[in-house]
């Protein structure tokens, strides 16, 4: 049996080991043949593949991004685009099967296909940890850690300059590496798209913070909405899949704090930062343990279906649950770190 395997959406730590896992396993165990697919999605359409044997994959574990290339491409869009025409570029290439490995546009693509004849087998990929049939994906530790420290540093400089800090985060429409991120620093306002906040509240737990001789550090999700706002701000366009490009809530939310409170404000978008660099030990091992078990997946020809993380096991799920409505963060969680705001 022949495979590709693509990686879509945008980037992050763990892909490579992913890739490795499937490769090691697939054909050391099961003596499956491997195509890569260049630059996601692009590549199925294109007919973009190349060889992926276990050379192309050694010492892969702990290297960031992804060797395949990834986009944001719609599969069905363009003269070479959907399922008909996919089937029959897969069939010049004698390729049996596709392994996607993405998050939510990725997956929802990927089951649109399956529907459609195209064999697909899923791997979740998000930092934004916003995958609700899977408790944990990789990459989000990741973010979370290269968000702390980047908190860590902020902190720094503004105990230095008595200043109010805004770090934005990743997370669209979720709010797990703010609150993760914003504990582990020791933020004085956590605000996350699943809680609407007003300036006066978040203004007052500032100046709570300020007055007991704290620099404040508000950590905010870019899909944060300040109560009164039907949408997460966004000024960047719309990407392939029609979703909003977020980002700039902070540069927002900053001048208004200093003006309400008098304090000095100054914010700092993380930004893609979070999705770089090497892929913690955690994301390393769950990364690999996902395709490991992606490959046992293939053999058993379980198409339409992703493997999924719960609680220690990985287990197989159909793409609709996987798609059926995000992962967001429980109330309970939120009000358990609001103890420790202002």
């Amino acid at each position: 049996m022949k495979i590709g395997i693509l990686t879509s959406g945008g980037d992050c730590p763990g892909l490579n080991a992913v890739i490795r896992g499937i490769v090691l396993k697939g054909t050391t165990n099961y003596q499956l043949e491997f195509v890569g697919i260049r630059d996601g999605w692009r590549g199925v359409v294109d007919g973009d593949f190349f060889p992926l044997t276990r050379h192309e994959v050694k010492g892969l574990s702990k290297v960031g991004g992804t060797i395949l290339g990834t986009s944001r491409t719609n599969p069905y869009e363009g003269s070479r685009g959907g399922a008909e025409n996919i089937a029959r570029t897969l069939a010049a290439h004698n390729i049996d099967g596709i392994v996607a490995i993405g998050g939510e546009g990725t997956l929802a693509a990927a089951d649109r296909l399956s529907k459609d004849g195209i064999n697909v087998l899923g791997v979740p990929k998000t930092i934004d940890n916003d995958l609700r049939a899977t408790d944990y994906s990789f990459g989000f530790d990741t973010a979370v850690n290269i968000a702390t420290d980047a908190m860590d540093r902020l902190r720094t400089t503004g105990d230095s300059h008595q200043r109010c800090m805004v770090a934005e985060v990743m997370g669209r429409h979720v709010g797990w590496i703010a609150l993760h991120a914003g504990m582990a620093a020791g933020a004085h306002v956590i605000c996350i798209p699943e809680v609407p906040m007003s300036m006066d509240e978040i203004s007052s737990l500032v100046t709570s913070a300020f007055d007991r001789g704290r620099a404040p550090l508000v950590v905010v999700s870019e899909g944060f909405k300040l109560e009164g706002m039907d949408e997460a701000y966004s000024d960047k366009g719309l990407d392939a899949f029609n979703r909003p490009r977020l980002g700039g809530i902070s540069e927002i939310l900053a001048p208004e704090i200093e003006r309400i409170t008098g304090i000095e404000t100054r914010s700092t978008v993380l930004g893609h930062i979070q999705r770089g660099g090497s892929p913690s030990g955690f994301d390393r091992v769950l990364a690999t343990r996902l395709g490991l078990n992606a490959a046992d997946a293939l053999v058993e020809r379980s198409w339409g279906q992703m493997v999924a993380m719960r609680g220690t096991e990985i287990v197989r799920v159909p793409f609709a649950e996987a798609l059926g409505e995000l992962n967001t963060v429980p109330r309970e969680r939120y009000d358990e770190a609001a103890a420790l705001f202002g």
